[in-house]
């Protein structure tokens, strides 16, 4: 627990991390209110499902240009610039949808929307490399938002659901953009931890995607959301087929808070091994933890099974995090975090898919079984980028030379 305090005690920390954790409460709230609202107000699941995933997707890919821009314009203008467009965006579609608009305005209104969300998470995270030098606080510090974020992810879906279907259709959304904005200003005026901008001849000409070692981490991420995309619709596959499906969501917040658990145990012990090898270690724990669940046939033996395959998944985002603090400039860490919060994303989207065809096929069983491939593939990428993880050159004469050839 003193290492958690001591990193309160860093000038200017406990304010970020506190408008940053509410200011990304909302990244588990906009595609679940989006798609609420929507069948709310027009009766089609399919119309709020596609109106949800062209939000998320937009996000996906637009987040890490945003990060770039912060580390090249600073965070402050930035966060007020997609934060007004954003809130824009999310009351543009919010109008639209209550007063009736047709259903093909819904989405260029979702892009615009998604596009300008900002990555909070990967910006909290550049502050706590600008703030800190010590590299094992710095994994304290990653320990501390993964565990955050698994809070986000518990929090943000029972409060959008409860506005939305006890509330008012539009609520949920309306709740996320005014938790957007009180977060983001407040993170806006903290100057003080903000990173420094370095001019453009100091930061690479291309994207931090292509710097070296950042491909294969990125992979890696990639099949790590996919395992997690596919374990969440196996999961509720599962109950549905015990006829417990009211029971899945408290599977699900189990298996969130097994990662909590970990996340912050992970986060006080002063680890010997290098970063790629507890990245390779956590990602074949992910895979073990995960693997008992192909075998699970009742409801009983899910409970446990279910925090325990948590167990592997802070481990492995907190770890993912020190090697990118590692292998990026700091100059462009924003934009690398943003990166590998991309592919986990889209990671994720991935695996929700794959996993309904493969639950339809061969049931939940079919489906714990690929979770368990795809846990493999992830270790098996990070074996191979190993070599790759290695510190950045801190002097920006020499940041091209990181740069992929």
């Amino acid at each position: 627990m003193r290492s958690y305090r001591d990193l309160m005690t860093v000038p200017g920390a406990a304010a970020f991390v506190a408008a940053g954790f509410i200011g990304r409460i909302p990244m588990s709230m906009r595609t679940l209110g989006c798609l609420l609202m929507v069948e709310s107000l027009t009766g089609s699941y399919t119309l709020g499902g596609a109106v949800a995933g062209t939000f998320g997707l937009s996000n996906a890919f637009t987040a890490p240009f945003l990060a770039r821009l912060a580390d090249r314009r600073g965070q402050r203008p930035v966060i007020l610039w997609s934060t007004l467009v954003h809130t824009c965006g999310i009351l543009a579609i919010v109008l639209a949808a209550e007063s009736g608009m047709p259903s093909w305005t819904y989405f260029p209104l979702a892009i615009l929307a998604g596009a300008s969300a900002l990555p909070l998470g990967s910006l909290v995270r550049a502050r706590w490399n600008a703030v800190l030098n010590d590299g094992k606080r710095m994994q304290t510090a990653y320990a501390l938002e993964a565990v955050l974020d698994d809070v986000v992810y518990i929090v943000g879906p029972l409060l959008v659901v409860w506005l939305a279907v006890d509330i008012f259709p539009s609520a949920g959304l309306i709740g996320a953009i005014t938790l957007t904005v009180g977060g983001s200003l407040v993170m806006a005026t903290l100057r003080r931890s903000e990173p420094t901008i370095h001019p453009d001849a100091d930061l690479p000409r291309i994207g931090v995607i292509r710097m070296r070692g950042m491909p294969l981490l990125t992979c890696g991420y990639l099949a790590t959301g996919t395992l997690l995309g596919t374990a969440d619709v196996a999961v509720l596959n599962f109950a549905d087929t015990q006829g417990e499906s009211g029971r899945a969501g408290l599977l699900l917040a189990l298996m969130i808070v097994g990662s909590m658990i970990a996340g912050f145990a992970f986060g006080l012990v002063n680890w010997k091994l290098t970063a790629a090898r507890q990245l390779l270690l956590t990602n074949v724990l992910l895979c073990l933890t995960m693997a008992p669940l192909v075998f699970v046939d009742s409801m009983a033996a899910m409970y446990g099974f279910v925090v325990l395959s948590g167990v592997g998944i802070s481990p492995v985002l907190i770890t993912g995090s020190t090697v990118v603090g590692s292998i990026v400039p700091r100059q462009a860490l924003a934009e690398g975090f943003a990166v590998v919060g991309s592919a986990l994303t889209l990671g994720m989207s991935a695996g929700n898919a794959i996993a309904g065809t493969l639950a339809d096929l061969g049931g939940s069983r079919l489906a714990f079984i690929f979770v368990v491939g795809f846990g493999a593939l992830a270790a098996l990428t990070t074996a191979v980028g190993g070599r790759s993880f290695t510190p950045a050159p801190e002097e920006p004469a020499s940041i091209t030379a990181t740069v992929m050839e």
